[in-house]
């Protein structure tokens, strides 16, 4: 089984990747969404979404990491597609699932998913230029308004010959609200393919990952809030299916990470990156560590990362 991490817009970067990939358990990594219109884009637009193109496309643990591509031009996105495997990519994503307005709007993401043909048009155009020993991959919504095209869709990127299909197991309209149903991937199991099957959407705990498996029929996962809100469920799980026992981190392990990660290392001129990120996991971690909330206020007003470092540090050794 593999278990991948999500491609998060605007929350699983280039330092989140790393910091979870190196608590570990991940087999491979999505970046966030890079948008294509009607250009080829440079070298330097991928590095800046993917700077583990830099180090054979993998993270500072190991970990591949494949480049998403979103867009609705199918010629567009085979150039693309190819510019970035020639990078380094381990493999091209194709995002049919992002439910915001301003992507949907400019035709792209979850409303493509009304038109299985023209999926089919852009899986086969990317497949046919990115090389074979890499892999094509789609991660799709079970529709948009409703699931009653999941069979077209789920066909429509097999016989495109996509490798691997992520099903997020909602529709657009959905959104993220609970739950996902799981048991409505099952039945699209039953067609011929040839694909990978991924299940995503409500995976937060090791009981939502053995739920999941079984009414989904998939043996490989997607975890994307449930990491950042537990960010060794990966590694829990992994270590599960091992049979081996697990000892779950602690606060002050996770604090070590963040302070250890690479996180407030960035580029002076973004001097409050670390402090908004920061914050922003904090609202995903006091899911798991009811701390974070006492954390999250002590530096809720803390805008330079100085300020935020020396806090988490505080908290970290208070024990």
């Amino acid at each position: 089984m593999k278990i991948i991490l999500a491609p998060m817009e605007g929350v699983v970067d280039f330092n989140m990747r790393q910091l979870l990939t190196d608590i570990g358990g991940f087999d491979l990594c999505v970046t966030e969404f890079v948008r294509i219109v009607d250009q080829v884009l440079s070298a330097k637009v991928y590095l800046r979404y993917c700077p583990e193109l830099l180090t054979s496309g993998k993270t500072r643990s190991g970990t591949p990491v494949r480049v998403q591509l979103l867009g609705q031009d199918a010629n567009y996105l085979a150039e693309n597609a190819l510019i970035a495997s020639d990078l380094g990519s381990h493999g091209i994503d194709l995002n049919f699932g992002c439910p915001a307005k301003t992507v949907n709007k400019s035709k792209g993401g979850a409303v493509l998913l009304k038109t299985p043909e023209h999926i089919y048009d852009i899986v086969k155009k990317v497949r046919e230029v990115v090389p074979k020993k890499n892999e094509v991959s789609a991660k799709i919504r079970l529709g948009f308004d409703d699931d009653s095209l999941s069979q077209e869709i789920f066909d429509a990127i097999n016989q495109a010959g996509a490798n691997t299909i992520t099903i997020h197991a909602r529709t657009k309209k959905d959104g993220y609200r609970p739950p996902a149903y799981w048991e409505k991937i099952k039945p699209l199991l039953k067609t011929h393919h040839k694909m990978q099957v991924i299940a995503n959407g409500e995976v937060w705990s090791l009981d939502d990952y053995k739920r999941c498996q079984l009414k989904s029929g998939c043996n490989d996962i997607m975890i994307g809030r449930g990491a950042l809100a537990k960010p060794d469920l990966a590694k829990q799980i992994m270590q599960s299916n091992l049979g081996n026992k697990y000892t779950s981190l602690t606060w002050q392990n996770i604090l070590h990470h963040i302070i250890d990660s690479s996180m407030h290392n960035e580029d002076p001129k973004k001097d409050k990156y670390f402090s908004s990120r920061t914050k922003q996991w904090l609202r995903f971690l006091q899911f798991t560590y009811p701390e974070a909330v006492l954390l999250f206020n002590d530096i809720k007003r803390f805008k330079l990362k100085e300020d935020v470092l020396n806090m988490l540090k505080i908290h970290a050794n208070s024990i």
